[in-house]
């Protein structure tokens, strides 16, 4: 499976942006998620849509200015991100969960990653 992040790019501090996942292959039953690497820090969890987008967690950073969804029949996954700030400048990548059965937050859960896209967020 091949995950390819796209929607990426420099917006001012308030500003939103669209991110997408698209995947070379049926992800259905599988949770999606959301991550990011600022520069000089270690890749974190931004949220995770479960396959039936029954269930979506956020990082609390996040929580309220992003929001995770799918479309399942375009094997796409989402994530729109208002309000944002300059912290929240750093590479974004979509993976792909290892199992059915969960929607996991950490990130050895997941087994296919996209090649990131880059957001710059500016003051």
């Amino acid at each position: 499976v091949q995950l390819q992040a796209s929607g990426g790019g420099l917006v001012q501090a308030g500003g939103s942006l669209r991110l997408s996942c698209a995947a070379s292959a049926g992800i259905s039953m599988y949770a999606m998620g959301w991550f990011r690497q600022a520069p000089g820090k270690e890749r974190e969890f931004v949220g995770v849509i479960s396959r039936r987008s029954g269930t979506i967690l956020y990082s609390d950073s996040v929580k309220g200015r992003f929001t995770i969804s799918r479309d399942n029949a375009k094997s796409t996954v989402y994530l729109q991100m208002n309000s944002l700030k300059p912290e929240d400048t750093a590479v974004y990548y979509c993976a792909r969960a290892r199992s059915t059965a969960t929607a996991p937050t950490n990130q050895n859960e997941y087994y296919y990653w996209g090649q990131g896209t880059l957001v710059t967020v500016s003051s």
